[in-house]
């Protein structure tokens, strides 16, 4: 599919409607609204109705619920869908059966970010909270950008948005894109700045095992543009496989990386920190957002930003401005004078995820007591990830468990949330349904409640925020 394909026209014709199956999806949401944005006709299907679909309905996004071919757009130029759209939907069946264009969502990312300067952010955890924080720094200096997100910037309330050409300082089309790994997605991608945060095992479902995930790593990393750049975790496996002659590591605080914070003080949940790129040193930065992990993030925003010749003091407004993504170590509760009940809520689904958003809680709030509500999050990952789940879960002086969100996956025999708990070695540790959480809740007292998941636990997060509130 060429540019002007998915742009301008498709098959010769101009382009006039697309159609999403699993339109609610946050990487499906964002090209549906780039679209929306071009004055092209979007519309489409998805499973259940979020705060997601119904902000793309009040956009003017026709969205149904219902697998059913009449409500399904017939004029479509093509059919953009995701990979958990199951084998037997009745409306993907149509469409492949009556020869519409059928596009993964990856594809149709690369074909309209072709021909800009791409910034793509790839890892199997920090990625969404990077390149929203990029996104973020070239939208607040006025450099411009279009940028397709995998969560909800805090600072807009949207995943997607179009360069301003009215107010960009930029020369080119500039696009900062999510580069994810799942179905190998990120390889669609042409970047002319590449971002690789981490390289965990994940999505072995997909790739069998770890080294053919790294390997997916490697070729991505293949297609950075002649000239281009790569900024790498340090540390990271498989470095020397990645060949490209611009390569810069960088890391939250080693001194033996490229890039690296140091001066670091810690202030009510917020980083103060001087940022060195190379042989540049960047005074007094702050970062109102925690975690560890995130002040790393941060490292590797800025050293884009300094690539990319932006000024010291709009880079420094421009973090301190940054309120966060939805769902990333966001600050649900969290009292000014540091004395009341902190809550948390974030989407980490990963063993790694889940330990830097355990350790950035625990070492922002020392002292407070820590509990942990945990979804986990497919069958496969609980199967393959199970004995580090329960490390990392144990780091807590309280976990509970609800159970398996299945996602796309059918249930495994054997594999269920006692897998993890069994494995567990803090004494307070729990299994229940979401009543009992909320019951329980209501009868015990929080200090620090961190709340986690990529399931459907993200709906606790405001009856149980209610609940707390109401107590205090």
């Amino acid at each position: 599919m060429s540019e002007t394909q998915t742009i301008l026209a498709y098959n010769g014709k101009p382009l006039k409607a697309v159609y999403f199956l699993g339109i609610g999806g946050i990487g499906m949401s964002a090209l549906a609204r780039y679209y929306n944005s071009r004055q092209v006709k979007v519309s489409g299907y998805d499973k259940t109705p979020t705060p997601l679909t119904n902000t793309l309905q009040a956009e003017g996004i026709r969205v149904h619920f219902d697998d059913n071919i009449e409500l399904a757009d017939k004029e479509a130029d093509f059919v953009v869908f995701t990979p958990a759209i199951p084998k037997d939907h009745k409306e993907f069946n149509f469409y492949k059966d009556n020869g519409y264009a059928l596009r993964k969502r990856s594809e149709v990312l690369g074909s309209i970010t072709r021909n800009h300067f791409n910034i793509c952010v790839a890892g199997t955890h920090g990625k969404t909270t990077t390149s929203t924080m990029i996104a973020h720094l070239l939208r607040h200096t006025g450099y411009g950008c279009n940028a397709f997100l995998g969560g909800i910037a805090a600072n807009y309330q949207t995943n997607f948005w179009a360069v301003d050409k009215k107010l960009t300082n930029s020369k080119n089309e500039v696009s900062v894109a999510e580069a994810d790994e799942y179905d190998r997605s990120f390889l669609q991608l042409t970047p002319d700045i590449a971002i690789i945060t981490a390289m965990d095992a994940d999505h072995l479902d997909i790739y069998g095992n770890e080294k053919n995930m790294q390997n997916a790593f490697v070729e991505f990393t293949a297609k950075i543009k002649t000239g281009g750049w790569l900024i790498v975790k340090n540390g990271i496996a498989r470095m020397d496989d990645f060949l490209v002659s611009n390569k810069h590591t960088y890391d939250a605080k080693d001194s033996s990386a490229d890039i690296y914070a140091t001066n670091i003080q810690i202030t009510n949940g917020s980083y103060l920190f001087d940022a060195v790129v190379k042989n540049k040193t960047i005074k007094n930065v702050q970062l109102n957002m925690g975690g560890m992990h995130n002040l790393e993030n941060a490292m590797a925003c800025i050293a884009v930003a300094v690539q990319l010749d932006i000024g010291d003091e709009k880079i420094k407004n421009a973090i301190a401005d940054f309120k966060g993504v939805k769902r990333r170590f966001e600050y649900v509760l969290k009292p000014s004078d540091g004395k009341g009940p902190v809550m948390i809520d974030d989407y980490a689904h990963h063993p790694e995820e889940l330990r830097a958003l355990i350790a950035g809680a625990k070492e922002l709030f020392p002292g407070k007591k820590t509990t942990v509500v945990f979804q986990p999050h497919l069958f496969s990952r609980t199967h393959d990830l199970a004995d580090g789940f329960a490390e990392v879960l144990s780091m807590a002086d309280e976990t509970i468990l609800l159970p398996i969100y299945p996602a796309r996956e059918l249930p495994m025999p054997g594999v269920s949330s006692k897998l993890i708990l069994d494995k567990m070695t803090n004494q307070k540790k729990s299994i229940k349904e979401k009543e009992q959480v909320l019951q329980w809740v209501k009868e015990n007292n929080t200090d620090l409640l961190i709340i986690c998941g990529a399931g459907d636990i993200d709906a606790m997060v405001e009856p149980i925020k209610n609940i707390i509130s109401n107590k205090h």
